[in-house]
């Protein structure tokens, strides 16, 4: 077991440490979740839950907040920007935060690393302490801010959350098989919060095994991507509980193709139970699809603990 697996193993007693904290916050600006990479996929699961929780959110990523804000939205004074970055380094997402408090909007820093750069430009820090061992491949840190980000917007986790992930995660794991980890297409397919998991879960893969990976919304994956599918293509798709029959109808398709189906919370070759409601389904699957990431790099013989081309903070000069 390399250091990769060993921190998604035990980040569930960060998640223990991190549950109740006392977060929420009942500012009536827009919110404007700012991240870049991992940071952005979290963003837009957060803005989802944000919206459907009645407040108004958007998902930005951190260049494009800094450079044309106004292509998002019109007027800083009325945002509540929440800049997300595990290391508080992020160029971009620095430089958006101080950016936007400058001009007027109230910034939230939510990161892991409380004595950072992007927290000093910040008019209110979220952190809780993350896996001392954690490398480059964001892991236990991800899972973290997503709940940290849940319980901003009132979202109770359950206690019972954190025995869900750790199960599903190794129920995936002990679900595996060769013909599986050999596929060489991978596709994430995920709606309403699920899309930015699902959009994690391609970029996990993605960096860890070296393989070209893509997120969908299911629907969506009929509209044209739906032709690169073949016998060499593994979907892993992340079930919601609204729209579970549309999806498996979906999943038939894909599995007439060719394609072996992961079906977390629904019908695939290999079908594990989310025992969890769409409210908190996001932060449970998470670990499960780092988990997948893990393997498919180990089958290909790549150590995730030195992904190439990548550093554990991107700075730019």
């Amino acid at each position: 077991m390399n250091t990769t697996e060993k921190v998604i193993r035990e980040q569930f007693p960060f998640w223990e440490k991190a549950l109740g904290k006392n977060t929420a916050t009942t500012r009536e600006e827009l919110l404007v979740y700012v991240g870049c990479g991992t940071s952005y996929y979290l963003a837009m699961s957060l803005a989802a839950y944000a919206n459907n929780a009645g407040r108004q959110a958007i998902a930005v990523p951190g260049a494009e907040w800094l450079n044309r804000p106004s292509f998002f939205w019109p007027d800083w004074k009325k945002t509540h920007v929440v800049a997300i970055s595990r290391s508080g380094e992020t160029t971009e997402t620095v430089a958006a935060a101080r950016k936007s408090r400058e001009n007027g909007a109230f910034v939230t820093c939510l990161t892991v690393e409380a004595d950072s750069s992007l927290a000093k430009h910040s008019d209110q820090v979220v952190a809780s302490q993350t896996h001392a061992e954690e490398g480059i491949v964001m892991t236990v840190s991800a899972s973290l801010m997503l709940l940290l980000g849940m319980q901003m917007i009132g979202q109770v986790i359950p206690a019972a959350a954190v025995a869900s992930a750790r199960k599903l995660a190794e129920a995936l794991d002990a679900s595996l098989s060769k013909p599986v980890l050999d596929r060489s297409h991978f596709v994430f397919l995920g709606g309403g919060p699920l899309f930015g998991i699902a959009s994690e879960g391609a970029l996990k893969l993605m960096e860890m095994s070296q393989m070209l990976t893509q997120p969908f919304h299911p629907y969506e994956y009929r509209h044209g991507p739906i032709s690169l599918v073949d016998e060499k293509t593994a979907a892993v798709v992340l079930y919601s509980t609204d729209q579970r029959d549309a999806e498996a109808k979906l999943v038939e398709e894909l599995r007439e193709k060719g394609a072996v189906v992961i079906g977390l919370g629904g019908p695939g070759d290999i079908e594990l139970s989310v025992d969890a409601d769409m409210s908190v389904s996001a932060l449970v699957v998470l670990p499960a699809l780092q988990i997948l990431g893990e393997r498919v790099a180990q089958s290909r013989g790549i150590d995730t603990v030195s992904p190439r081309h990548l550093t554990k903070v991107v700075t730019l000069v």
